[in-house]
């Protein structure tokens, strides 16, 4: 019992390195993914979890044009699309941290990439099955969630340290209310065009507010900066008196 706390313990300090996270489920979601990665078998690496994860947003997108064409019940399938998403794109940074391989910049660059790919894709896939202007909220939910990944480099970029999440929200938390909104669809028939309104203003919301918090830290970045250079400025005049 004492060696299996101790290994979790180790694959939890493992999998957190290079990562902050705030978003309300973190607790649960870390010690499931301390969990998984260590039963991950071998012959999967983190590109390939990578693709498993895409291959989990091509779901999702192919789940609306199924429903849009053949019957609203194939909007189930995102369930699962959402679920092997998660395990997909949750694992395969922390698998490499795990097993002592991370490639920092590229697994950076390939997440973010294939991220952005896979929200245009759930976007269109709504676009398609929503009707007349309703259309409209596919394309602002994926406005606003690029703008939650890009306030989110800024803030690796300006403050050192990588967060995915954007307060209390994080890509766990958007596929639960996601899913949730996609489910009361099916039973109740033209539910999603609203709820996916209300998801677009909460997210909106969010934004903003971290975007204000984003501000503050990159305002912080630049006095702390300018107190270098003038310590730098006033250095130098001594030792040219």
């Amino acid at each position: 019992m004492k060696e299996k706390k101790f290994k979790m313990a180790k694959t939890l300090r493992l999998i957190a390195t290079d990562r902050q996270r705030t978003n309300i489920l973190r607790n649960w979601e870390q010690k499931t993914i301390a969990y998984l990665v260590q039963k991950v078998p071998s012959w999967i690496s983190s590109d390939g979890l990578t693709a498993i994860g895409f291959f989990g947003n091509i779901m999702v997108a192919s789940s609306f044009v199924m429903g849009a064409f053949l019957n609203r019940y194939w909007l189930l399938l995102s369930l699962l699309g959402f679920l092997i998403n998660w395990v997909g794109d949750s694992l395969d940074g922390r698998l490499a941290y795990y097993r002592n391989r991370p490639r920092k910049w590229y697994g950076f660059s390939l997440d973010v990439t294939v991220d952005w790919i896979g929200t245009f894709l759930i976007g269109l896939g709504y676009t398609i099955y929503a009707p007349g202007w309703w259309k409209y909220a596919g394309f602002f939910f994926v406005v606003l969630y690029g703008w939650e990944m890009v306030t989110a480099q800024l803030r690796y970029k300006i403050g050192g340290k990588y967060s995915i999440d954007s307060g209390i929200f994080g890509p766990t938390e958007v596929r639960i209310l996601l899913a949730t909104i996609i489910t009361v669809e099916v039973f109740i028939p033209g539910s999603l065009q609203y709820l996916a309104t209300v998801a677009c203003i909460i997210l909106l919301v969010s934004n903003i507010i971290e975007t204000r918090n984003l501000l503050y830290l990159a305002d912080e970045r630049d006095k702390a900066d300018r107190r270098i250079k003038e310590k730098e400025y006033k250095k130098k005049q001594i030792e040219n008196a």
